[in-house]
C-alpha cells in the first residue's frame, strides 16, 4: 500500500516561506502526475503545482512566480517552495500522486494533508 506522508506546514508571517515535503512509502509503477492541492475553510480543493513524470510543470495563477514544485525521484519525494506567502494561502495542503500499481487500474494516491497558516 502506497502512502504519501506531508510535512513542512505550520504558521508564517506574511511575505515569509515555507518548504513542503511528500514522501512517498514506496514505488509506484506508473506515475503521470504528482502535485500539491490545497483547501481552506468553506473552499473547494483546489490544485497549487503539479509535475509530469517528464518535468513539465503547472502553477495555479495565484501561485505563479512564489511557489516552485520539484521531485527527487530517486528519494521518493515530492517538494513544495512556497516564498512571499500571503493570508489568502492559508490552506491544508495536500500531496497527490496521479498513478498506476502494477497489473491495475489508474488511481490518485492522497497524503493526509498539512496546515499552513500565515498571518497578516
Amino acid at each position: 500500500q502506497v502512502q504519501l506522508v506531508e510535512s513542512g506546514g505550520g504558521l508564517v508571517q506574511a511575505r515569509g516561506s515555507l518548504r513542503l515535503s511528500c514522501a512517498r512509502s514506496r514505488s509506484i509503477f506508473a506515475v503521470y502526475t504528482m502535485g500539491w492541492y490545497r483547501q481552506a475553510p468553506g473552499k473547494q480543493r483546489e490544485a497549487v503545482a503539479t509535475i509530469t513524470e517528464g518535468g513539465s510543470t503547472d502553477y495555479a495563477d495565484l501561485v505563479k512566480d512564489r511557489f516552485t514544485i520539484s521531485t527527487d525521484n530517486a528519494k521518493n519525494m515530492v517538494y513544495l517552495q512556497m516564498n512571499n506567502l500571503k493570508p489568502e494561502d492559508t490552506a491544508v495542503y495536500y500531496c497527490n500522486i496521479d498513478g498506476r500499481p502494477f497489473g491495475r487500474t489508474r488511481r490518485d494516491y492522497w497524503g493526509q494533508g498539512t496546515q499552513v497558516t500565515v498571518s497578516s
